[in-house]
């Protein structure tokens, strides 16, 4: 279990995350937080956009799941419903707890296994200690409120250090 708060891929968004990235990493789940990674909190469904990049990476043999810490299961299951894909709620990150239900799930082992988020305290440290590829894109719709202008704030020097940027 690794605590390390560096991603190993940072990309400006989830469209730029393809399955050819993912399958030649060996890649057949992905795990992605939904809030401002996946759409801002304010949207409350998933546009047509997300609806084709899901179905790019269904094609390819990636099995997409929501993680998720978001308190309210109404717009986790309302979104992941209208996307016809599986979740994982209240999953704890960075806890590996829900990290493991989702994979046991899939049935598929950590290095099988990608997580994307837009933060480093929940998505990032919970991958890394998850053994799962630790996926970064920056969030949907820009930091909300003055707690998220400051915590992206504290993410960038983890983020210059990522090795590897899309």
């Amino acid at each position: 279990m690794s605590f390390s708060l560096i991603p190993q891929m940072l990309l400006p968004g989830y469209g730029s995350l393809t399955p050819e990235m993912l399958r030649e990493r060996g890649i057949r789940l992905l795990l992605c937080d939904l809030d401002y990674t996946l759409a801002p909190k304010y949207v409350p469904g998933p546009d047509e956009a997300l609806h084709r990049w899901l179905a790019a990476m269904g094609e390819a043999g990636i099995r997409v799941m929501i993680l998720s810490n978001n308190r309210s299961p109404v717009r986790v299951e309302r979104f992941c419903r209208d996307l016809g894909i599986d979740y994982v709620g209240h999953a704890g990150k960075p806890s590996s707890k829900g990290f493991r239900a989702a994979m046991e799930k899939a049935g598929v082992t950590p290095q099988q296994t990608a997580m994307l988020g837009d933060k480093l305290l929940t998505d990032v440290l919970g991958a890394n200690r998850s053994g799962v590829l630790a996926v970064m894109v920056e969030p949907m719709g820009g930091p909300k409120g003055m707690w998220n202008h400051i915590l992206h704030g504290l993410q960038k020097p983890f983020k210059a250090r990522c090795k590897e940027r899309k």
